[in-house]
């Protein structure tokens, strides 16, 4: 499945892991932010989150987002 996405993470995360090898292997296109890196994402993040910096955050090219959502998710509404 093609597509892309952004996805707002960090190093130490296991839940990005996880969602970056899922994303990997569905073939499913992808640009990495590290929110410890990157104060502004980290900012977007808490805004998406309530507050918080919550990730995996993943952003659609329509602005919305989905946060911590399995590779199901992201196909989906890649297709909607």
């Amino acid at each position: 499945m093609s597509g892309s996405v952004t996805m707002y993470s960090t190093t130490w995360c296991g839940y990005c892991r996880r969602l970056k090898s899922q994303l990997d292997r569905e073939g499913i296109a992808y640009t990495e932010i590290d929110i410890e890196r990157d104060p502004a994402s980290a900012k977007f993040v808490e805004q998406a989150n309530g507050g918080n910096q919550t990730v995996p955050t993943v952003l659609f090219a329509d602005g919305s987002t989905l946060t911590n959502p399995s590779v199901q998710q992201v196909k989906q509404k890649l297709a909607a």
